[in-house]
């Protein structure tokens, strides 16, 4: 913290856990200097203005709690509602880790804490439902069945059947293989996700297209599935390891790349390394972690081979998802294939690096803060009069889409990949 002559020094701490994290945790916490400059980056320190719900106060809470100076209970709360969504970590000069300490923390805590009953039912139905699709499928048929209970039901409750659509589509099963049109200019495997294979399947079958039409091989693995990002995110770390075991064992190695479609599922498979340190599969983690890349990511760095243009003049507004923009820092590449688009005019939003309250299943475990930053981030949006939203995350799309549904006109909310998909010559 500054000092009166200005010095900044650095936090000290006395961690002492037997955890294979400890380390990173340790270094994560030693670097931050309390500077501040996180405070302006922090949606939840924005809207309830309260230091302990800012990534500096969070840190302090973290540190003081695996020190055991302080009851993690108490610290709980301000830790439950961090969004997770990285603003901090570009906007620290120290370059703390905030992800490896939360993460770590998180999934630590986790396998200590005693949850209220209706708290722990709400997170054994995520766990047990979301990663797979056809469960998640059934649960999303019962629960459209149960909306008109939504009022009289706990707001956990009430918040996940608000985020159901009213119709889901149809399901729509992808070949195994789909070949690249023209000169081959690469190999890569699509990870088909979980959740979105519900509630929007045809995000996969448009980015797969459109690599394809682009000169890639597209391999979708059939036993591949949800990689645990989710999971990971509350702190279910058992259960995301086995998830993302599975994945280890369905993707060849001689693919050029693992895209993924959703920004959460890319950012949590970039932890991959630290969720199995000292593990066995700690070498399979780390190459299937560099190996994964955003689709508009990749994309973007083939290049289109061919010009694209929409049938008509279109105003769009391209979303940031956090987990694309902050942990893993595209922000350039999904405007660059915007911008060559025919007929397709940019539009920038106030306050467009501020997470929409999604970031995973926080919509869920904290549905006053994620309405509040929801209905913020579809006045931003509404202010620009788009055509059309992008983003490229499903649950930023399933967030933003019911924000907007409360206004009239309101404009259609897209996956990227089913914009660019819609531009193919």
């Amino acid at each position: 913290m500054a000092g009166l002559c200005g010095t900044i020094v650095s936090m000290r701490h006395d961690i002492n856990i037997d955890d294979p994290r400890a380390p990173e945790m340790a270094e994560a916490i030693e670097k931050c200097v309390h500077c501040g400059f996180c405070l302006a980056a922090c949606p939840t320190y924005k809207l309830l203005g309260e230091e302990m719900d800012s990534p500096r106060g969070r840190i302090y809470l973290m540190k003081t709690a695996l020190e055991g100076r302080i009851d993690p209970a108490d610290a709980q709360p301000y830790i439950d509602r961090c969004l997770g969504c990285m603003a901090c970590v570009p906007a620290c000069p120290s370059e703390v880790a905030y992800g490896d300490l939360l993460v770590g923390y998180r999934a630590r805590q986790e396998s200590q804490r005693e949850r209220p009953p209706l708290d722990a039912m709400t997170r054994k139905m995520v766990i047990e439902t979301l990663p797979y699709p056809r469960r998640f499928r059934l649960a999303a048929r019962a629960g459209k069945l149960g909306k008109w209970l939504a009022p009289a039901l706990p707001p956990t409750f009430s918040a996940m059947l608000d985020l159901l659509p009213s119709d889901l589509p149809p399901s729509q099963a992808l070949p195994e293989t789909l070949p690249a049109q023209g000169k081959r200019r690469g190999v890569v495997a699509l990870l088909p996700g979980c959740a979105q294979q519900v509630l929007a399947p045809g995000i996969n079958h448009a980015a797969a297209r459109l690599l394809a039409a682009n000169g890639v091989d597209v391999h979708v693995p059939r036993a591949a599935g949800c990689c645990g990002s989710i999971l990971l995110h509350i702190g279910a770390e058992q259960e995301a390891q086995a998830l993302a075991r599975r994945n280890f064992a369905a993707i060849a190695d001689d693919v050029d790349a693992i895209i993924t479609t959703a920004a959460g599922c890319g950012s949590g498979i970039k932890d991959y390394p630290l969720l199995f340190k000292n593990q066995p599969e700690a070498a399979a983690a780390q190459s299937f972690a560099a190996k994964t890349m955003d689709f508009s990511a990749y994309l973007a760095g083939i290049g289109l081979r061919a010009p694209m243009q929409l049938p008509t003049d279109t105003r769009v507004v391209y979303q940031d998802a956090c987990h694309l923009l902050h942990a893993q820092g595209h922000k350039a590449e999904p405007r660059a294939l915007l911008r060559e688009v025919g007929n397709l005019q940019l539009l920038e939003i106030a306050d467009a690096d501020t997470c929409c309250g999604s970031a995973g299943t926080y919509n869920i475990d904290q549905p006053e803060i994620a309405s509040q930053l929801g209905a913020r981030k579809a006045a931003a949006i509404l202010s620009a009069q788009p055509d059309v939203v992008v983003s490229g995350n499903i649950g930023c799309i399933t967030q933003i889409r019911q924000q907007l549904a409360q206004h009239t006109g309101a404009p259609p909310v897209r996956h990227i990949a089913q914009l660019l998909h819609s531009a193919l010559p």
